[in-house]
């Protein structure tokens, strides 16, 4: 039991066993819903993909990025490209392989350019690239197919994995269900590296920089290379889960890849929580979720589906404020930060003396000034 126990507080041992659990919790949970829940569901997951690797640097590294719908249409593009001809067409993981490359070295361009830029200029930066890469896409029509798009041939899952699933769970998974799993596979696996490398010495590094710059050069830290390191691989998981939204939509255009993308990716980790991969996911269900019930709601009483449409912006504005207002660190940020402030009570409560505890009417021992004291004796009060 002792050599669980510490196992359990090794990161790397919590870090797998909470990524196995996880996976083996979707894949029951995807097995047993129809296509349209799947669907959704695969939504979420790139959605959560992209939103996870802008959480990296905008939270862990502290980079604003107004950019990073643009790093998931180049992955949507590649995939696009490189599944255009069924007959020729390479395996799905090498295609998910360059994808996530491609992406990989507009980052390190992008990134290097940007290295000394902070604030509203690295802004401005990334959103100049979000509005010009749907403008390529649009120039560049015989190639990328101009406001149309390129469609994508969905490759048909691998004759293994129907064979292990069937053998698992006793049924034949759809094309929907394939890229279900596929999409929560590759969150879990993505956000298992995230995690374990924001918690080691390259994320340690990351924070610092974001902390105070002046204070990581002085401990030797390379600042240009710190934020080229972490735009870099934030690019790379974002040109993955555009790999995978064009696989799910079967289509990678512009109009898919405006700069609306890119605030609604921000957005999402703004809702969950700066700086916190489960941020990202909680703010990734809230933007996927939010607008289809609401539209459902509308629909269900009556309103014809232009002005169902039109509610969910309204209901999603209002959810926005609710949490900027209520919970200023997001979901999970203020979460975290009220457990962290009962602990620091609890700790203050267990080592402060009696003595030295503060004038309060409302402290459980009642106020200082009231506490019970030993009664001093003087030489005349003794018989």
């Amino acid at each position: 039991m002792q050599m669980l126990s510490r196992a359990w507080r090794h990161t790397l041992v919590r870090h797998a066993t909470l990524a196995v659990l996880g996976l083996l919790v979707a894949v029951v949970v995807l097995m047993s819903v129809d296509d349209f829940r799947n669907r959704q569901l695969t939504e979420l997951a790139y959605m959560a993909l992209a939103a996870g690797g802008l959480t990296l640097l905008t939270g862990i590294n502290g980079q604003i990025s107004l950019g990073h719908g643009a790093f998931m249409a180049i992955g949507a593009y590649t995939t696009a490209l490189l599944l255009q001809d069924p007959e020729t067409a390479l395996p799905l993981p090498l295609v998910l392989l360059a994808s996530l490359l491609v992406a990989l070295v507009v980052g390190v361009l992008v990134g290097v350019a940007a290295a000394r830029l902070h604030g509203p200029y690295l802004a401005g930066a990334t959103l100049t690239l979000a509005i010009a890469v749907p403008g390529i896409a649009r120039y560049f029509s015989t190639t990328l197919g101009g406001e149309q798009g390129l469609r994508v041939t969905s490759p048909e899952p691998p004759a293994w994995f129907l064979d292990a699933l069937f053998f698992l769970t006793g049924t034949e998974p759809s094309n929907s269900q394939y890229y279900a799993i596929l999409g929560w596979t590759l969150l879990v696996v993505v956000f298992f590296l995230l995690a374990n490398l924001i918690r080691g010495r390259v994320g340690r590094r990351w924070a610092a920089v974001r902390d105070d710059e002046v204070a990581a050069e002085l401990a030797g830290i390379n600042l240009a290379r710190a934020r080229v390191s972490a735009f870099t691989v934030s690019a790379a998981v974002a040109g993955l889960a555009g790999a995978l939204m064009a696989i799910q939509i079967r289509l990678a255009a512009p109009t898919a890849f405006e700069l609306t993308l890119s605030l609604t990716l921000l957005t999402a980790i703004v809702l969950g929580g700066l700086g916190t991969l489960s941020g990202a996911i909680i703010g990734s269900v809230v933007l996927v979720y939010t607008a289809r019930i609401a539209t459902d709601v509308g629909t269900a009483q009556g309103l014809d589906s232009i002005a169902a449409a039109e509610l969910a912006p309204l209901v999603y504005g209002t959810v926005m404020i609710l949490v900027i207002l209520l919970a200023p660190a997001g979901l999970v940020g203020s979460l975290l930060r009220w457990r962290a402030a009962r602990a620091a009570r609890g700790a203050d409560r267990r080592t402060t003396p009696p003595a030295a505890r503060p004038t309060d009417p409302h402290h459980p021992d009642g106020p200082a000034d009231q506490q019970r004291r030993p009664v001093a004796t003087t030489k005349g009060d003794q018989p």
